[in-house]
């Protein structure tokens, strides 16, 4: 919920000007419509845009001080354990005016300081101003659900939950890193914490990065982190079930918490079955949303992607109010311009879907409850670990896993794909030192079994494609105003997660083969062939899943692209990347480009995700870069977007 914004001017040290602040919250509109706030204080803002959970009361309104306005808070997110926090600082002598858990950062902070980090159990971006230490906290949490990005402006700090709002000040003028480019187009995501935008910066998650009034210096603490490599050996299949059972209804219990109607989306899938199945006992009216695909003229293995009908099945299983949302190949063109301008970031493959989700949601809901993080946790992309886990060596498992990795550009072509002027601007083009340095290697760290790979590769696909999936799902929710909650990510939950072996997780483990992620027909058949991640997962849901639903076949959250970038959406992928007004041209090599596309059209390789990127990419260079003319969007208008030859992407869609 809510977005943060901020000013300090340790530059000038000159008093904010309040327009400068209003103009930044009012470019996050969108993930706050309930109220503005603004705390000045000399040369530092604050600025907040709040999205009523928890007490939707006026006490509820940030920012919040303190008992005696000393300490400061401007907070995005949910504590799931406020309750209990309240209690304990209650018995310390704090007083409480409010319902809501952003009073209990406030207290939180007065009593413990950075020690109350390690307390909170929820999803979070908040930021701190300490008086009494003369000292500006900016806080992620652990799994990094929120958002919160920063600029240094020679000593001007500008900080908010979207980029959007930095952009929005005068003194941030928008241009291309290129450093970041690179690993995009190599990775299709963003490893480290810099941006697309020059000098933009994300605070990494689970860090308290804070800024020195005295010497105007920021430094880091990190305060926790995943750690797959220390699984209990002796654990039990029936163990490991029955707390994994335990703790994930704890955990949705937890997340139920609002003052507002809840929702929570159903694929059709073990996930978000499970969160679904357990909401729907602890909840007297649910409403559950589905998006599926309008599937005229798609081929292949894209026929099997809309799963709305196992989605219905358990709607009607859980008894919930179900919706949905059909996607046509117009409607993935038409949202393209709104999906980039909200993403910002970008990161990853289609999510368009996300945003339709999402916008369906939010007509019935204010808090929608995923399955984010179950995969990441529990195994779920068995294919993938299987790449690596016959490695015989730290410098096999990398080389393999690097190659995997690639999902856009591999590094021998990107002398090639990049124009020159962009490739000489590429100043870190080690692009394999990148991806190792995501590791926490330990020097005893073991590379000797494939569980050791499986704990290794967990850890970096929680680190890096489950954050920026967490990262789109916020920034595509938010969007519309819906705060996106993630029972999976509950500290009690990941903690035991972590130590649960490999082997009871995974049930194939000692066999090995690779799979293409572009070759979809290859893909299904190891979804089939391979169809043994989560395995504790299923079995702890047992209770609340019919078999045929909880040993149904793994189906991921994809889109037909392939059919419709090859037949209906043609034109307008060679009218937005092929035409000469293109502004990618100034980038990416045309001729490149060109062979990408051909190589789609004749099926000689499938370049969905390539040819995805390159879009977003042209539109974030058309909404961003162009005249820097960024407009916050309402959360219920369709954005349409126009290619250079004044033709419009499509038309968009509406909910069903």
């Amino acid at each position: 919920m809510c977005g943060i914004a901020g000013i300090l001017d340790l530059k000038d040290r000159a008093p904010v000007e309040p327009r400068r602040l209003e103009d930044m919250c009012r470019a996050l509109a969108h993930r706050g419509p309930d109220h503005q706030g603004t705390y000045l204080r000399g040369f530092l803002g604050l600025g907040h845009r709040r999205l009523a959970i928890i007490d939707t009361s006026s006490l509820g309104n940030q920012p919040m001080t303190g008992e005696d306005g000393r300490v400061v808070v401007c907070f995005n997110g949910t504590i799931y354990n406020f309750r209990e926090l309240r209690g304990e600082l209650q018995d310390l002598g704090h007083l409480f005016v409010s319902r809501c858990d952003t009073e209990v950062l406030v207290h939180g902070w007065e009593e413990w300081e950075e020690g109350l980090v390690e307390r909170l159990n929820g999803h979070f971006a908040f930021v701190v101003w300490d008086a009494r230490r003369d000292k500006l906290h900016l806080v992620r949490d652990r799994f990094g659900t929120k958002p919160l990005y920063y600029a240094n402006l020679g000593g001007l700090w500008l900080f908010a939950s979207e980029i959007k709002a930095i952009l929005a000040h005068p003194a941030y003028g928008a241009g291309v890193n290129y450093d970041a480019l690179c690993e995009y187009f190599t990775f299709q995501n963003i490893f480290r914490y810099h941006t697309l935008f020059k000098d933009v910066y994300l605070v990494p998650q689970s860090n308290i990065m804070t800024i020195d009034l005295d010497d105007g210096r920021a430094s880091y603490r990190s305060y926790w982190d995943f750690d797959f490599s220390h699984p209990d050996r002796f654990m039990t299949e029936r163990e490991a079930t029955e707390e994994v059972q335990r703790l994930l209804i704890q955990a949705v219990q937890r997340q139920l918490v609002a003052d507002v109607p809840v929702g929570a989306y159903l694929s059709g899938g073990i996930d978000s079955g499970s969160i679904v199945g357990i909401a729907s006992k602890h909840l007297d009216h649910l409403f559950t949303f589905t998006c599926g695909w309008h599937l005229d003229g798609v081929e292949g293995v894209e026929q099997n992607f809309d799963e709305r009908l196992r989605a219905e099945r358990m709607a009607h299983l859980y008894q919930t109010e179900h919706y949905e949302q059909v996607v046509s190949h117009s409607d993935a063109a038409a949202s393209v311009p709104a999906v980039v301008r909200h993403l910002e970031d970008l990161r990853l493959g289609m999510s368009y879907g996300n945003y339709y989700a999402a916008r369906l949601a939010s007509k019935f809901v204010k808090v929608c409850l995923g399955g984010a993080g179950g995969d990441e946790l529990f195994g779920g992309y068995p294919w993938r670990y299987y790449r690596v886990a016959q490695s015989l060596s730290r410098e096999a498992f990398v080389d393999a896993y690097y190659d995997y990795w690639q999902r856009l550009v591999p590094d021998e072509e990107h002398p090639s794909f990049f124009t020159p002027q962009a490739w000489a601007r590429v100043g870190d083009r080690d692009m394999k030192q990148v991806f190792t340095k995501v590791f926490n290697f330990d020097p005893d760290l073991s590379f000797d079994t494939p569980e050791d790979h499986v704990a290794n590769s967990l850890y970096f696909e929680a680190k890096t494609f489950l954050h920026s999936l967490l990262i789109v799902g916020d920034k595509l929710s938010m969007a519309h105003g819906l705060e996106e909650r993630l029972p999976f990510l509950d500290n009690d939950l990941v903690a035991f997660a972590q130590i649960i072996p490999a082997r009871l997780k995974l049930k194939r483990l000692r066999q090995s083969r690779r799979a293409d992620e572009n070759d979809l027909n290859k893909m299904r058949e190891r979804y089939q062939e391979y169809d043994d991640g989560k395995n504790v997962l299923r079995q702890a849901m047992a209770r609340f899943m019919p078999g045929e639903l909880k040993n149904g076949p793994k189906q991921g959250f994809s889109s037909p692209d392939e059919s419709w970038y090859r037949g209906p959406n043609l034109e307008m992928v060679k009218r937005a990347l092929l035409g000469k007004k293109a502004l990618i041209r100034d980038f990416v090599n045309p001729a490149y480009v060109e062979r990408t596309v051909d190589e789609h059209l004749n099926q000689r390789v499938n370049r969905r995700l390539r040819i995805w990127s390159l879009l977003c990419f042209e539109s974030w260079l058309r909404t961003f870069i162009q005249g820097n003319k960024v407009v916050a969007i309402s959360p219920h208008r369709e954005v349409r977007g126009v290619w250079p030859s004044g033709q419009p992407w499509g038309r968009a869609g509406a909910a069903s």
